[in-house]
């Protein structure tokens, strides 16, 4: 072993005795901190609510329908009401959801009024009354330079089906 060896060696014993000796200092004063900290009074802790029992009240109307049961005399009834027509051909523009369309103008073609919406797939369609839109059965029932009117049928929650009145604006998205 050479003198520049053994000199870079003992060296590197140094730095690491001096390095390792700060790491056992002594830890009184973190000892201080910490009988200090123990030693103030501590806070008083709030009492627990109080808790008050609850009244149960008995359902004493058995000759009434339960609140807790759908008033459901129409469902399930078939009194001519409102349906959708199964038998009809479904139209091409019943494959979007009405909040899909978007009213962008009209046309007036041989004395008849046209609509012209926008689908998401952003082709222009010119519809026109009676024509079927949406995916809840809307039929276009009229339509103005400022909008296209149309009735759905929907479901209503009870088994049976309601019509619902919707409008396409001009520009809207």
């Amino acid at each position: 072993m050479t003198n520049s060896n053994k000199i870079l060696l003992i060296l590197a014993l140094a730095l690491t005795v001096a390095t390792t000796s700060g790491c056992a200092r002594s830890m009184s004063d973190l000892d201080q901190y910490i009988a200090q900290v123990n030693a103030r009074p501590g806070g008083a802790i709030e009492p627990l609510p109080q808790i008050t029992t609850y009244e149960t009240v008995a359902y004493e109307r058995v000759d009434a329908r339960s609140p807790f049961v759908p008033d459901l005399p129409a469902a399930g009834r078939d009194d001519g009401g409102v349906r959708p027509d199964a038998t009809r051909k479904r139209e091409y523009l019943e494959g979007f959801p009405l909040d899909t369309f978007r009213m962008v103008g009209t046309l007036y073609k041989d004395g008849q009024l046209f609509g012209l919406v926008q689908t998401s797939d952003k082709l222009i369609h010119r519809v026109v009354v009676g024509n079927y839109v949406g995916q809840n059965d809307g039929r276009i029932i009229s339509i103005t330079e400022s909008a296209i009117q149309l009735l759905e049928i929907v479901p209503d929650g009870l088994g049976g089906y309601t019509e619902r009145a919707a409008t396409i604006g001009l520009g809207e998205t």
